[in-house]
């Protein structure tokens, strides 16, 4: 990377972030806009320089906290009432572990940590922000999926994971039933439509090869 792209991208910015400075304090100083702009014009150069130089892990955490400031700072400023940051913070977190993990991000151990921590942090979240209604359940329902995929992708199990995914969709298709409208039964439509997974890879794989033996 020359040099002078770095400072380019470095003066360019500065000169960008004060222009909208003074256009926002002269058109519309109620309310405070020139933010947004900024954030992305801060990127360019801290992304530039370290991915230049191919410092990803560093990339990653400079970015990751420079995100979690910008969210913070419009939590203040627009929803002080409701800390509403703090349910974007934790995937942004794990950008940079995942990237300092490098290889043992692809092992079924990382994978049962990210998703322990995961259900974890937004059970928390949830019984302590808004426990009106158990909401956790999509992102754990969404995370589980991560080792879950590994394990079966690495011993080459497919049928496996075509049973186990099936009862994990329908264990949760029953839970959101419950949870958001016991009066109605619906949740058999899904998990009758997801059955047919295992029992196609079933029927096409097993019994061909049963036919052809």
């Amino acid at each position: 990377m020359h040099k002078h792209d770095f400072i380019f991208a470095s003066v360019g910015s500065f000169i960008s972030i004060l222009f909208f400075i003074v256009v926002n304090y002269l058109t519309s100083p109620a309310h405070i806009w020139f933010i947004y702009p900024a954030f992305f014009l801060l990127l360019w150069p801290i992304s530039l320089y370290h991915i230049k130089k191919g410092r990803y892990i560093i990339h990653s955490i400079y970015t990751s906290i420079l995100i979690i400031l910008y969210l913070v700072i419009i939590n203040y400023l627009y929803y002080a009432s409701h800390p509403w940051f703090l349910y974007a913070v934790f995937p942004i977190i794990w950008w940079p572990i995942l990237m300092m993990a490098k290889e043992k991000r692809k092992t079924v151990k990382m994978g049962l940590l990210g998703s322990f921590a995961t259900i974890g942090y937004y059970t928390i979240l949830n019984a302590g922000l808004s426990p009106q209604y158990p909401w956790a359940i999509y992102p754990a329902f969404v995370v589980i999926w991560w080792p879950l995929a590994i394990y079966h992708t690495k011993q080459k199990k497919f049928f496996q994971f075509s049973i186990y995914s099936s009862l994990l969709i329908s264990i949760f298709f029953i839970i959101v039933n419950i949870v958001s409208s016991p009066q109605e039964v619906w949740a058999v439509y899904p998990i009758f439509t997801v059955l047919w997974w295992p029992l196609s890879m079933y029927y096409y794989f097993f019994k061909k090869k049963e036919f052809i033996e």
